[in-house]
């Protein structure tokens, strides 16, 4: 077969990598909990919204459902075992957040629930709806509050998720985010700003104006 011929792989949740999550809650007569979570993503933007999909079964499915709360807390490399050990057992046998030498702080923003310490960046969320999916029930929520570390802030006030070493899911992987080999627009962006953006040397910028007018002669449109 060639390269490219295309086979019928059967039904599955293949959309990968997705940004994997640890989802902290919590109540008054729980306490707080983590569930890591890889179905989650941004819906919206103005108002700034996610949402997030839960197993009805899980221990954090009834905190969610109960206060209408929950912090999407981002994962770098000192959390992945954190983070995959949150995903494996349940809150409603042990403390997680004690279990995994985590530190719980209240979420900016929220009444019940708590944010990661340790996290670099927590996102604050209030439920608007949610939907019965099957497997899993979606909740929408709106964003309220968003805090992160002060290392992740340039001189000019700017984040810089790419000092955090985020991480991915990968088909059931963990994978460190690398190479970055572009940014939004750069496709059609000038040489110049391609070079301020990227950070690249006069001379690995002609080698990119080079294999980008190479490929303009070969048909391809960049």
């Amino acid at each position: 077969m060639a390269k490219h011929d295309k086979i019928d792989i059967g039904l599955s949740t293949i959309l990968n990598p997705v940004p994997v999550v640890m989802v902290s809650c919590g109540s008054e007569s729980t306490g707080p909990n983590i569930i890591t979570i890889a179905w989650a993503g941004t819906i919206n933007s103005e108002p700034p919204m996610v949402s997030i999909s839960v197993r009805k079964s899980r221990h954090s499915h009834k905190i969610i459902s109960e206060t209408g709360e929950f912090v999407i807390n981002l994962v770098n490399k000192p959390l992945v075992k954190s983070c995959d050990f949150c995903g494996v057992r349940s809150g409603a046998d042990l403390d997680k957040f004690k279990e995994c030498g985590l530190t719980p702080i209240k979420a900016q923003g929220l009444e019940h629930a708590y944010a990661i310490k340790e996290s670099p960046v927590s996102i604050s969320c209030k439920v608007e709806s949610v939907t019965e999916l099957g497997s899993h029930d979606m909740f929408t929520a709106r964003i309220v509050a968003v805090t992160a570390d002060s290392y992740i802030l340039d001189d000019q006030g700017k984040i810089c998720l790419d000092k955090i070493k985020l991480c991915a899911y990968n088909h059931g992987e963990y994978f460190l985010l690398g190479e970055k080999v572009g940014f939004f627009g750069y496709s059609v962006a000038s040489d110049e700003a391609f070079e301020k953006r990227m950070g690249y040397s006069r001379k690995e910028r002609d080698k990119y104006k080079h294999i980008r007018e190479q490929g303009e002669k070969n048909g391809k449109k960049y």
